[in-house]
C-alpha cells in the first residue's frame, strides 16, 4: 500500500510488536478506517450479524481520530483484549492475551474502555470507547449497561459517524434482550433514518422484531414490500426467505 510516497503494510500484516508502536499503529489504523469507509455495506452486514466484530474496527477508528497518543494507547488495550484467545489451558508461544472464558475477555474490554472514558472524557477516543464498552456488555447479556453505553455513544458521536449503525444495531439488540420489543423495533426504524446506507438491513431486522412481538401482519407487510423498496439490496433473498417463513408470498 502506498501512502505519501512510501510503502506501508496493511493492518493485518503488522506484527503485534509493531502495532504497539504509535507510528506503525497510526498508519495501520488509518488504513483500517479508510477500508471501513469505502466498504461500509460489507462492514454493516458483519456488524449486524455479530456485534463482537465491531470492537477491532471501532478501536482503530477511535485511535486515529482521537488525535491523542495517550488516549489511543489506552484504547489499544481494548483492541488487545478483543484480539485475545479464550483457553482454559496455557498456550506457550501465543503473543495475544489469553482469557479463561469469553466472559473474561469481554470484561477486559469493558475495563480498558472505562479507563479511556475516565481519563480522556470528551475526546473522540472516549466516544469510541463507549461503543466498545456497550458492545462488550451486549455480548455479556448485561442489557441495561449496554443500553447506557450505546446511548452515550450515540449522543456524542458525529451524526455521520461511520460506526453509527453499529451503535444503533447494538442498542436495538440490547433492548430486545431486555424484552422491550417495541423499543427495539423503534430503534431499528431510527437506524434506517440515521444510517440510510444500511436502511435495508435495519428494515429486515425491524420486521424480525415485529414478528417476535406477535405483529406478524406488520412484519409480512415490510417483507413483502422489501424487493420494491430495495431493488439493489443483496438482502432481498433473505427477506423473501423470512416472508415465506411467516406464511407470506
Amino acid at each position: 500500500m502506498i501512502r505519501d510516497g512510501r510503502t506501508t503494510k496493511a493492518a493485518g500484516d503488522l506484527t503485534r510488536k509493531e502495532m504497539k508502536g504509535p507510528d506503525h499503529f497510526q498508519v495501520a489504523a488509518t488504513d483500517a478506517a479508510e477500508w471501513l469507509s469505502k466498504n461500509r455495506r460489507l462492514a454493516g452486514a458483519a456488524l449486524a450479524a455479530a456485534a463482537v466484530f465491531v470492537v477491532a474496527g471501532l478501536v482503530v477508528h477511535g485511535y486515529v481520530t482521537s488525535g491523542r497518543n495517550a488516549a489511543g494507547g489506552q484504547l489499544y488495550r481494548a483492541l488487545d483484549a478483543a484480539d485475545g484467545v479464550v483457553s482454559t489451558v496455557p498456550l506457550p508461544g501465543v503473543d495475544r492475551p489469553v482469557f479463561v472464558s469469553e466472559a473474561e475477555r469481554q470484561k477486559a474490554i469493558v475495563a480498558a474502555a472505562d479507563e479511556v472514558r475516565k481519563a480522556h472524557a470528551g475526546t473522540r477516543a472516549a466516544i469510541t470507547a463507549a461503543l466498545a464498552s456497550g458492545e462488550a456488555h451486549l455480548r455479556l447479556g448485561e442489557w441495561d449497561a449496554a443500553v447506557a453505553d450505546l446511548n452515550a455513544y450515540l449522543a456524542t458521536a458525529p451524526a455521520d459517524d461511520a460506526l453509527r449503525f453499529a451503535g444503533l444495531d447494538g442498542l436495538a439488540r440490547a433492548q430486545e434482550g431486555k424484552g422491550d420489543l417495541a423499543a427495539a423495533a423503534a430503534t431499528f426504524e431510527r437506524a434506517g433514518r440515521e444510517a440510510p446506507f444500511y436502511r435495508d438491513r435495519a428494515e429486515l431486522e425491524r420486521a424480525r422484531v415485529l414478528a417476535v412481538a406477535g405483529k406478524v401482519d406488520e412484519a409480512r407487510k415490510l417483507l413483502a414490500g422489501f424487493p420494491g423498496e430495495f431493488k439493489d439490496s443483496p438482502l432481498k433473498a433473505e427477506a423473501a426467505r423470512r416472508l415465506a417463513a411467516l406464511g407470506g408470498k
